[in-house]
């Protein structure tokens, strides 16, 4: 056996101690504690694109079906069509309505249903637009 100390392990900080807003030079560098990623998730708004797979996921698993029957019927590959419902892609409108139409929806109804768990996510009712006070439409447009 050797005699000689145990390795330690080296931190190297990416900044200095003192190019830190508000650490003082002589103060030790503290060890960042990790943020679980769905305490930042929840900080934030959901993005649309995790939104669109969540439903689209969802209506796929209620109707029982493989991720490899929907991508075939929508002729979407299946890699991209499991890149889309799990938020990792942004699909356009055209990938969009060939999912939906495989799954036996429509676009409207798939982005109805997005908006609907936006609204349940963010915990909030839609605003009420000035020009149209008294309007009882509740929809969602996009424009590109």
């Amino acid at each position: 056996m050797s005699s000689q100390p145990p390795d330690r392990a080296r931190v190297i900080p990416l900044r200095p101690p003192a190019a830190r807003p508000g650490v003082p030079a002589s103060a030790p560098a503290a060890v960042p504690t990790p943020v679980p990623a769905v305490s930042r998730r929840a900080a934030r708004e959901p993005l649309w694109r995790d939104l669109v797979g969540d439903v689209l996921r969802r209506e796929r698993q209620a109707q029982e079906r493989t991720l490899k029957d929907v991508a075939d019927s929508a002729r979407i590959s299946m890699p991209y069509l499991s890149e889309v419902e799990r938020g990792r892609k942004e699909a356009s409108s055209e990938v969009l309505a060939a999912a939906a139409q495989a799954l036996g929806l429509s676009l409207g109804d798939l982005l109805t249903r997005a908006q609907g768990e936006l609204v349940r996510l963010a915990g909030r009712h839609p605003a009420q637009s000035r020009a149209t006070p008294a309007s009882s439409y509740d929809g969602l447009c996009l424009a590109a």
